[in-house]
């Protein structure tokens, strides 16, 4: 391809936040060069941006978007920064940026959550437009996150009158029955990572009053049996660890204007020797299904630290 430039200003002109943006003696500029194979300069807030034109193109939208996130209570962290070049090389890797969604926002009373790449995107339109959505990939996907970034749009649209959040109690070999505590403290360490986004998007007092009014449940999956579950939004979590009877009685329990996403690592199952995971088996026989979408991320999906994707491939080339 032959290379081209592109010229532009980020706005409103703000020192410290162009000095954020760069990063100590630029290290920020010179990381995002090296992933995405652009030359990045600038003088004050007025940036060039070289090579091939797929790859400038990116590098502008990725430089407006860490620039429009920057304010003075949200400096950006080392964390948002890899995410946002992941992401870019992620749109690289598709040649699809052109042809995202840019309009698919799930909108929560704390801000705006845009899904980030294509896999994500195809997420979260299934979850909208199916009854049942199966998010299916290795850790740090945003599987979780998303599927409860959209129940709690969703229930602030009042679309459904309450969140249920729910996974099967079988982690390494333990039960909750050999756990101290009620059921609560029993099941709460297994739902931390559903907890954790709920807090982030509604607020820890927010959480906890709708805990308390029964608006959000939280359950393992064994009592979800002989319930018929109408205008909920129902998640799944580490759905791999169902067993084929679990999964066949948690999806015919869903009601009258509800949604349910389950999501799951078919790499990570924990489950007896002997014992058939219930996503492995429903991804098997429910691809055709009406009202039913299915998902699946890859290590280069994975929206952590560069070297959580890098475990994450090295483990798939082992197994292979």
């Amino acid at each position: 391809m032959s290379l081209s430039s592109l010229e532009f200003v980020l706005e409103p002109f703000n020192n410290q936040h162009l000095a954020t943006l760069a990063g100590h003696i630029d290290e920020n500029f010179r990381m995002i060069e090296k992933r995405l194979g652009v030359e990045i300069s600038n003088r004050a807030n007025v940036f060039k941006v070289s090579g091939e034109q797929l790859a400038i193109e990116i590098t502008e939208e990725l430089l407006v978007e860490l620039y429009d996130e920057i304010n003075d209570d949200n400096p950006l962290s080392i964390e948002s920064l890899h995410v946002a070049v992941q992401n870019a090389c992620q749109a690289m890797s598709d040649n699809s940026h052109k042809n995202k969604n840019k309009h698919l926002v799930i909108s929560t009373k704390r801000g705006q959550i845009r899904p980030r790449g294509l896999n994500q995107q195809k997420y979260v339109e299934n979850i909208l437009v199916n009854d049942i959505t199966f998010g299916v990939g290795p850790a740090g996907t945003g599987k979780t996150y998303l599927a409860v970034a959209c129940a709690v749009d969703a229930l602030e649209r009042q679309e459904v009158r309450r969140i249920i959040l729910t996974r099967p109690a079988v982690e390494a070999g333990e039960k909750l029955g050999f756990l101290p505590g009620d059921l609560n403290q029993k099941v709460d360490p297994y739902l931390r990572p559903l907890y954790d986004a709920l807090y982030e998007m509604l607020g820890f007092e927010k959480v906890a009053k709708l805990v308390e009014n029964n608006v959000i449940e939280v359950a393992p999956l064994a009592y979800m049996r002989g319930r018929t579950l109408n205008e909920s939004f129902i998640i799944v979590d580490e759905s791999q660890n169902t067993t084929k009877e679990q999964m066949k009685m948690f999806l015919t329990r869903i009601g009258f204007n509800s949604r349910a996403v389950v999501t799951g690592d078919i790499t990570q199952i924990d489950l007896p020797s002997g014992k058939m995971s219930g996503l492995r088996q429903a991804i098997d026989i429910l691809d055709n299904v009406k009202g039913i979408g299915f998902s699946f991320f890859q290590a280069t999906d994975v929206v952590r630290h560069p070297v959580v994707q890098r475990i994450v491939e090295a483990y798939e080339e082992g197994e292979e």
